[in-house]
């Protein structure tokens, strides 16, 4: 006897979610229905027609339930789903929100099968400097302390006008090994070394009155005329006692 309730069971459970997406669809229409005619109160004028408020509602009513929603991890290009299935992640997007390997995201592929991505559970992170360098292949990666390489996406190197040798903050998991790494910022290798070569310059250049060795730096005409006020003091001397 169980075993023959088990199909009426089953029909009852499919009726019951039957019920409760027509009865959404339904919530949804009178709200709409609530808004068109709060607009006429207001107005004492309707903007919209009987047959045009029907339209309306029957469309909600048929795009009910038709998108999809899949939540997944970013592995640094594209969202796994539960099942396996990869779905790229636009470049630019990922860049700007800074996503890195682990973080969770929630997809939705609307009826036209637009994605639209939505970054729900970031993962623990930490900064770390490093260099940038690019591979025979033209992939770039950072290359951090202990000479650990995280892979980089294109967009993020070219928005900020990267080139091999410019330093990079880079941001990564907090804990555990990933491949792949954001760009937080990067400093140009010029910058660098002319930061570098301004300080140099700065210490290298002496006091006008020493010499390297730090001593008063002693110029031949100034002894000259050193002297000449010398004699010029002793002839006054004579001048005096005579």
């Amino acid at each position: 006897e169980i075993n023959k309730q088990m199909p009426e069971l089953e029909k009852i459970a499919l009726l019951r979610e039957i019920l409760e997406q027509a009865e959404a669809s339904l919530a949804q229409a009178k709200k709409v229905i609530n808004e068109f005619l709060g607009v006429e109160t207001k107005l004492n004028k309707p903007k919209i027609g009987q047959k045009q408020i029907l339209e309306k509602v029957q469309e909600l009513a048929a795009n009910v339930g038709k998108s999809r929603i899949i939540q997944g991890v970013f592995n640094g290009q594209s969202m796994v789903a539960p099942d396996g299935t990869e779905y790229p992640v636009p470049a630019n997007y990922a860049s700007k929100s800074k996503m890195i390997q682990g973080d969770t995201l929630k997809l939705t592929i609307a009826e036209d099968g637009s994605f639209i991505y939505k970054q729900i559970g970031p993962i623990e992170r930490k900064k770390v400097l490093g260099v940038l360098s690019q591979s025979e292949d033209g992939e770039y990666q950072v290359i951090v302390e202990n000479n650990k390489t995280y892979k980089v996406l294109l967009a993020s190197v070219t928005y900020f006008k990267g080139e091999a040798g410019d330093e990079v903050t880079l941001v990564v998991p907090a804990s555990g090994d990933s491949e792949w790494g954001a760009i937080e910022n990067i400093l140009k290798k010029n910058s660098l070394q002319d930061m570098v070569r301004e300080k140099e310059d700065k210490d290298a250049v002496p006091d006008q009155d020493q010499d390297q060795d730090g001593e008063k730096e002693v110029v031949p005409g100034q002894i000259v005329d050193d002297l000449d006020s010398e004699l010029e003091g002793l002839e006054g001397l004579v001048d005096d006692e005579e």
